[in-house]
């Protein structure tokens, strides 16, 4: 799945499996439009309106955090 500020599906909502991998752009240009393309999901992490996006960096951490809660066994998702 790929992080992206053009997603539709925000993070919270997906549902991670053990195989899924995290695809991150540069902070500035993200990634080319063929990728982009190609993501069987494209993920954003909500904001409020007018703020600028998070780093990538912080965004990789909380999107990993959340998929590694999910996929952990004995972690229980709400």
């Amino acid at each position: 799945m790929l992080l992206t500020t053009k997603g539709l599906t925000p993070y919270l909502e997906y549902r991670y499996s053990a195989s899924d991998v995290l695809l991150l752009g540069r902070e500035s240009v993200g990634v080319p439009d063929d990728v982009a393309a190609a993501a069987d999901a494209r993920l954003v992490i909500p904001v409020q309106p007018g703020l600028r996006s998070l780093n990538v960096a912080m965004a990789a951490a909380m999107v990993l955090g959340e998929a590694l809660r999910q996929t952990t066994p004995g972690s229980e998702v709400s």
